[in-house]
């Protein structure tokens, strides 16, 4: 129901499923026919679907109450047939709990399971309470709800999983209130679970208590701290004694394959052994790398605990980083064992561990044991996965299933899920599993540890800092004042500093050309030049007066500097660098006082800015250290973007990737006003941005108008510039900056408008191909001059890869495992359609240069313009890795997959930026990504024909690109 969505999407569990001889003699086939007949055919001639008016609509409408009222009996009827095949006791309403409860919940969805086993747990001990489950939520029945609830209930507490402002109740509280005319229970509504908020027993008892207590407030919330309108319940910890459940706790590092060592332990447990499974998973926003958190259960009875794991007696800690920033042990069972992956010795170990972590496995004795497992996979060549190497020691460690037992699935299991992709990688997984164990191993909890004294450590901004590190359900509805209307502080990832790199580069000052290409394909804004004064250069610290050497054309000390704790180890800078003057080295994490310095103290050499490559990198990126995939096609882009046109441009974001690693609170990249928009309308949104702009600019332009006769001298030679060079922004600027707002006051409310702005709207394929398209192509039939940039992943990457309509031929995805079947959509070729649009597509790893110009040229043109970014993803499944984004996009435009054109509409010129490919080399392109190559091991046959009619598709693209430019 609506009440659930990635609570229960994401759970797995152990269920029975019924078979169709099971269920096929439950369905009416008589009824089933008859509606069938009802389908449009020319057998069956009538027509549907009639416009009415208001003469007979209102009648028409109640003909179907009939049908209505009689709904809750047939569907009572069926789950009385449903509960005989299975032995369960599905009404339209359950009742669970005492049977002379006075105090009852009523709820639907997920947390009913967890009221049930709070339900349990309290009765046992002297409650006397309920829960009235809703299974039919509409039509809602006065009929099966008055028999379902006990008699006596005095006290009724409603959950509703949603909010709605300025309303009487939410919707489950309203209609629970009109059951009743006279005699009726108190009966008061409350909030719960608002975005998958989790719900545990102590929330449950505390509503409990709330009904029980001599002021039960209608309108609350449980869950959070409301010290604002304070609606919010007292919660104290409650924990259920009485269900048999064992729990694992364990961390991941995005993409280290922690998730699919989890799912393959529910899986082989659940399907080996007559245990109950259950497995929640916790993302953060950021796209791989980002923390996971994988929370197990296993039980011989029944899973009713609808909520993340509160007592672990297994927790793993894959990311040697994490044990400084989150308290993973805080909550682990008494005797219970943490396993850390990490190359450290005992001893860093032990200094590393903060006295609060000490204190806690010596207080409750935990086994600490410890595996180099980044060692192992890096041995076998796994591509930094651990996840076999884990499991094999969580097998051991857990206790769950006989290790012998677990260790043979695990290796029938590898063998099935990795075949397809060849043996080679089967092997290397079964060779690094039968050394695990070797590696394995423990170290001695110091009791002495149980005296130290822990330290409360000071925080400077409560919201972002409780955040980053995993405690935002601590914070209360004060600390999110400031920010109630949703805007939230631009540039805060510049803070975070995850240091989550295994390997970061390291530049050689003495073969560096100063080309700054590095600087020009980082994902993630890492590496920048720096170009230092004489003043700037003799007060900087010593670590960057050894590196720093003469610029190459100018007076300047020139710097190539890595931020080593915001890089990710993509390794595209050492790839691209053309003298190999970057070597990848592992990461260190140490004080970092060269980035200090010339983050904070070394100016911006604006002189020295100019729209080519090496120069647009002496320009500040404004879209700095995100959230995006290491080697990220996406980002390069954007951060060129704002290089370019950062300090005039506005950004209307569509629902993403994009969006994702472009602003998922509290961690915001961008330096430039940014806002997101729903999925399907951001071609509107951004055109509404335009729309209001010009507007303003408009009323500016009357008022300057008007006034011009009756300035001063001064004042009328910045109003004459500005109203002669509206469209160009440094003149603009200079007016905004030198006018004199005391002698214009009629301006001064809207100076903000008077430099003018660069719009953009940013998204992927997945709206601008498919759901978004509409929008896309209402703008481009203007003439008013917004800037689209679409990021073309060929898949809708933020959902984990499932396909668009700029998706390939022949490609695999998720939920499309036999590849497409049909041709890429050609966007640019519709866009085409209008004279009056600049249309260009780029590839930046193919030719920078030509990134840039259609950049520059689409913000200079006076119109729309529509620029496509092919945009490498992890979704394909490049073979070579995340440092062969640029090389891939290359190969890409060189075989002829990829076309690269500017059309400039003013001169009606189209421009093929690259004009022989070779489309021989298709084959390798299409052997490099897994998105391709996978189906022809799968299907062969299939696979080759369909890639034969890409190799086509792509020959006539190019043909029809080449005809226009000739």
């Amino acid at each position: 129901n609506f009440f659930d969505g990635f609570r229960t999407s994401h759970e797995l569990k152990k269920i029975r499923v019924l078979e169709p001889e099971e269920i096929k003699p439950l369905i009416n086939q008589e009824a089933l026919l008859k509606f069938r007949h009802k389908a449009l055919s020319p057998e069956n001639i009538l027509t549907r679907g009639t416009a009415q008016n208001d003469d007979v609509y209102f009648q028409a409408v109640e003909t179907r109450n009939s049908d209505y009222d009689k709904l809750p009996d047939i569907v009572n009827k069926y789950m009385q047939e449903i509960n005989k095949i299975t032995g369960k006791n599905y009404q339209p309403f359950n009742y669970h709990g005492h049977p002379q409860a006075e105090d009852v919940i009523i709820a639907m969805g997920s947390v009913c399971d967890t009221i049930k086993e709070t339900i349990a747990n309290l009765n046992d001990n002297g409650y006397q309470v309920g829960l009235l489950e809703v299974h039919l939520y509409r039509p809602f029945s006065s009929k099966y709800f008055k028999e379902s609830l006990p008699k006596g209930v005095k006290r009724i507490a409603v959950l509703d999983r949603t909010k709605e402002p300025g309303s009487a109740g939410e919707p489950l509280y309203l209609d629970v209130l009109s059951m009743f005319d006279q005699d009726k229970p108190l009966i008061i509504g409350g909030r719960y679970g608002l975005s998958s908020k989790d719900t545990n027993p102590s929330h449950i008892k505390a509503v409990y208590d709330h009904l029980k207590s001599n002021n039960p407030f209608h309108n609350f919330v449980v869950g959070i701290e409301d010290d604002v309108t304070n609606r919010s319940l007292k919660v104290n910890k409650f924990i259920c004694t009485k269900n048999q459940v064992s729990e694992l706790l364990i961390y991941g590092f995005g993409s280290d394959g922690m998730v699919s060592a989890s799912k393959s332990i529910i899986k082989i447990i659940g399907d080996n052994t007559d245990d109950y499974v259950q497995g929640y998973f916790q993302y953060d926003s950021k796209k791989s790398g980002g923390v996971t958190r994988s929370h197990l259960r296993f039980s011989p009875q029944p899973i009713k605990c609808a909520y993340y794991v509160t007592n672990p007696r297994l927790v793993v800690c894959s990311k040697e980083k994490y044990i400084d920033q989150y308290q993973m042990i805080d909550n682990i069972k008494e005797n219970g064992v943490f396993l850390y992956i990490t190359n450290d010795s005992d001893q860093e170990i032990i200094d590393r561990l903060s006295n609060h972590d000490k204190k806690i496995l010596s207080d409750r004795n935990i086994k600490f044991y410890v595996i180099d497992a980044h060692s192992l996979a890096d041995k076998y060549q796994l591509n930094h996965k651990i996840s076999t190497i884990v499991e094999t020691c969580i097998y051991k460690l857990a206790d769950i299933i006989p290790f012998d037992k677990a260790y043979e699935l695990l290796k029938q299991s590898i063998v099935k899920n990795f075949q397809k992709k060849g043996q080679e990688i089967v092997d290397s997984n079964l060779n690094a599993i039968s050394e695990a164990l070797n590696l394995l191993r423990k170290i001695e909890v110091n009791p002495e540890w149980s005296n130290l004294e822990t330290k409360t450590i000071e925080i400077k901004d409560q919201v972002f800092e409780q955040t980053t590190n995993l405690k935002g359900n601590t914070l209360k509805v004060s600390d999110f004042l400031p920010y109630k209307d949703g805007s939230y502080q631009a540039g805060t990832t510049q803070r975070e500093q995850r240091g989550i790199a295994e390997t970061t580069p390291h530049w050689n000052n003495n073969t560096c050309i100063q080309c700054n290409q590095c600087s020009f394909v980082c994902p993630h804004g890492v590496i920048r030049p720096f170009l230092l004064n004489q003043e700037e250069y003799d007060n900087a610290p010593e670590s960057v007066k050894k590196i720093a050497v003469d610029a190459i054309g100018s007076d300047y000390k020139y710097v190539l500097n890595v931020s080593y704790k915001n890089c990710t180890g993509c390794g595209l800078c050492a790839a691209t660098c053309p003298t190999g003057s970057l070597a990848m080295k592992k990461f260190e994490d140490t004080p970092d006082e060269a980035s200090e310095y010339l983050l904070n103290h070394v100016t911006e050499k604006s002189e020295m800015i100019k729209p080519n490559v090496k120069a647009s990198q002496f320009a500040k990126p404004l879209f700095e250290y995100s959230g995006a995939c290491a080697g990220c096609g996406e980002t390069p882009y954007l951060k060129l973007l704002t290089q370019l046109f950062g300090k005039r441009m506005v950004i209307a974001n569509a629902t993403g990737c994009s969006s994702i690693y472009g602003a998922s609170f509290p961690s915001t990249p961008y330096s430039v006003p940014w806002a997101n928009s729903l999925f399907e309308d951001n071609a509107e949104y951004g055109y509404g941005m335009l729309m209001a702009t010009d507007t303003m600019r408009n009323r500016i332009k009357n008022l300057m108008v008007e006034n011009i006769s009756q300035v001063d001298e001064t004042t009328k030679d910045l109003f004459d510039l500005w109203l002669n060079n509206y469209d160009d922004y440094e003149i603009t600027n200079r007016v905004y900056k030198e006018l004199d707002y005391n002698k214009v006051p009629y301006l001064k409310e809207i100076a903000d408008y008077i430099p003018k702005r660069s719009i953009w709207t940013i998204g992927g394929d997945g709206w601008a191909y498919d759901i978004g398209f509409g929008g896309i192509d209402q703008v481009l039939s203007s003439n008013d001059n917004v800037n689209i940039l679409v990021l073309d992943t060929q898949v809708y990457s933020n959902t984990g890869g499932q396909s668009s309509k700029a998706s390939e031929r022949g490609s695999i995805a998720k939920f499309n495992s036999i590849g497409k079947k049909t041709a890429k959509k050609d966007l640019a070729k519709i866009a085409l359609a209008y004279p009056n649009v600049y249309v260009a597509s780029i590839a930046m790893g193919a030719n920078m240069n030509q990134t840039l110009k259609a950049l520059t040229e689409a913000e200079a043109h006076d119109g729309p313009s529509l620029i496509i970014a092919y945009s490498p993803c992890i979704s394909h499944g490049i073979k070579k890795g995340s440092s062969y984004t640029m090389k891939e996009e290359e190969l890409a435009v060189k075989s002829g997959y990829v076309s690269i054109f500017r059309y400039q509409p003013q001169d009606n010129k189209f421009i093929l930026d690259y004009k022989e490919p070779d489309f021989n080399l298709l084959d390798s392109f299409f052997e490099g990504e897994k998105r391709f190559s996978m189906l022809k091991a799968v299907n062969p046959l299939k696979g080759q024909e369909l890639l034969e009619q890409l190799k086509v598709d792509a020959k006539n693209r190019f043909a029809y690109y080449q005809k226009l430019s000739q």
